[in-house]
């Protein structure tokens, strides 16, 4: 099967009014916003998303709007995981009404579980739905990791096509991927190891940054991918400290205030998030004005 996308997918943020419900309007111009600035994938309702904290009603009516606005444009990919199985079962069958294109399920946090049983969660998941689905590890979040032998288990299944890792280790990285020969592909979850994840045989990345540089981050995600390692290697160099500062505290608080203060939009999140330490937005702030030229273009305008 062809990846669902190569390049740059956003991880988008799910804006807020005031009192805390969502901002649909915002959120469409965030869409537009993407993909008149060439992001390859949707993400909609993951970590960066703040998933967790929305309703039922709220993920389906959020998918339905992503799909609509993006009318076939680029994948839309819907964040249905759980650490219920047959909660996302539930959500897998009813986001696959919405039109999206593909599922991302993250792996069960807090009850967690054995290798094993990712693998049985993920067959489950994967048995029952008529899209394809992308793992997503995140063990700093969830409190386990899959293992590269687990990737060769669940690549053995036709509906799970790839995997959102977010694990530092290269090494391990590289393990995985050579052990899968392609039965799954790779896409990196952490901004700041795009070039060597694709060197090291991802397909992209699926981005924070992007919320606030779209263009860039596919330009770096494309650069990369095309083999120029200079070009792509000095891009990534460039932004490595408005990275470090989009996660100076818990995502997607830094980058939700970073989009209020370069386009206006609403940085509010949901309890228990809260917003930042003063000495922690100041210095986002700083890094943002030190690298102002890159968010100056037209292009990325947000209208």
């Amino acid at each position: 099967m062809r990846p669902i996308f190569y390049g740059s997918g956003v991880a988008l943020i799910t804006p807020f009014e005031k009192d805390g419900k969502i901002d649909f309007d915002v959120f469409s111009r965030l869409i537009e916003f993407q993909i008149s600035n060439k992001t390859d994938a949707i993400i909609v309702c993951g970590t960066t998303g703040e998933g967790s904290t929305l309703t039922v009603e709220e993920r389906l009516r959020l998918f339905s709007l992503a799909v609509e606005k993006v009318n076939g444009r680029v994948p839309v990919i819907a964040g249905t995981g759980s650490n219920s199985t047959s909660f996302s079962l539930e959500l897998i069958k009813e986001a696959e009404k919405c039109g999206i294109d593909a599922h991302l399920s993250v792996t069960p946090y807090y009850n967690k579980t054995s290798q094993s049983g990712i693998i049985k969660h993920f067959y489950k998941l994967a048995d029952n739905s008529t899209k394809p689905i992308l793992v997503y590890n995140v063990p700093s979040r969830t409190g386990v990791n899959i293992t590269p032998e687990t990737y060769k288990e669940l690549g053995k299944h036709d509906n799970i096509v790839g995997v959102k890792e977010a694990d530092v280790s290269i090494t391990k990285l590289q393990k995985s991927i050579y052990l899968c020969e392609d039965t799954l592909d790779f896409y990196i979850g952490n901004d700041d190891m795009i070039v060597p994840a694709i060197l090291s045989g991802c397909k992209g990345v699926i981005s924070v940054l992007s919320n606030i540089l779209p263009s860039y981050t596919h330009k770096l995600t494309s650069e990369a991918l095309s083999g120029n390692i200079n070009e792509s290697n000095l891009m990534q160099h460039r932004v490595i400290s408005i990275i470090e500062a989009l996660f100076s505290d818990v995502n997607p608080i830094p980058v939700k205030a970073a989009m209020e203060y370069l386009y206006n939009v609403n940085s509010g999140c949901r309890l228990p998030l809260c917003a930042m330490s003063s000495n922690y937005y100041n210095r986002l702030i700083d890094i943002l004005e030190e690298n102002k030229c890159l968010f100056d273009s037209e292009a990325l305008k947000f209208v």
